[in-house]
């Protein structure tokens, strides 16, 4: 990799582990319990939750950026 690459990956890795670090232990402190005691339909359907947010933030930046795009080329 180049050493612009390497910079880049570890701009990303650090945003990672700090937002890691934070929502795991927000997580903690809404719900309690240890995530590893759940059961794996539990935690499947917590990620499937998950992942649908996903989808509908995603979704909806595509939008707002397609808006975005349209105004300008209106203006």
């Amino acid at each position: 990799m180049t050493n612009e690459q390497e910079r880049h990956l570890s701009r990303i890795l650090r945003s990672f582990v700090f937002k890691a670090d934070e929502k795991s232990r927000k997580g903690q402190e809404e719900h309690g319990g240890d995530l590893w005691a759940l059961s794996a339909i539990d935690l499947v359907n917590h990620a499937l939750e998950e992942a649908i947010d996903q989808v509908v933030y995603l979704d909806t930046l595509r939008e707002n950026l397609i808006n975005e795009q349209q105004a300008k080329v209106i203006k």
